[in-house]
């Protein structure tokens, strides 16, 4: 993989995760635009750099692991929901395609592409499902901890 095979999808995926900041206002301050759309460059760049392992489940899984870290160390330092961070992030991770062509099989009748693409589908929307509530169940688990221990002192 060449630099350029790299570098520019991850600088489409930054713009195009700009695109919905501005359509979602994402905007309470300055910086979280390009703050939270960096999140989608690094899913994307993630998924790239996954991609010896020849299983784009695996590549959606480890890239959802990776945004959802980010979007929860952002909410940490910036003192925001790290769900603005997450939203954003995970645009371009989303199987639309997919969703568009197991509908049209579907609506064609053609049952064996309808249901190969909606499992294929699935297991995408699953891995990504997966891959932010492992991440967010730790922080929130680690995060408890402290309290716990000041509670009982």
């Amino acid at each position: 993989m060449t630099f350029s095979d790299f570098f520019w999808p991850c600088f489409y995926s930054f713009w195009g995760c700009v695109g919905f900041c501005l359509l979602f206002h994402i905007r309470p301050r300055r910086w979280m635009m390009p703050v939270a759309s960096l999140g989608g460059a690094i899913a994307w760049g993630v998924y790239l750099l996954c991609s010896p392992a020849q299983n784009d489940i695996i590549q959606y899984f480890v890239a959802a692991l990776a945004v959802t870290a980010y979007s929860e160390g952002m909410a940490r330092l910036f003192e925001s929901p790290a769900t603005c961070y997450l939203i954003v992030g995970l645009i371009p991770l989303v199987p639309g395609g997919g969703i568009y062509y197991t509908m049209e099989y579907g609506i064609r009748g053609d049952t064996m592409l309808f249901l190969e693409n909606g499992m294929h589908t699935l297991g995408i929307a699953g891995a990504l499902a997966i891959g932010v509530l492992m991440v967010s169940g730790i922080v929130r688990i680690a995060g408890a901890r402290p309290r716990r221990d000041a509670e009982r002192r």
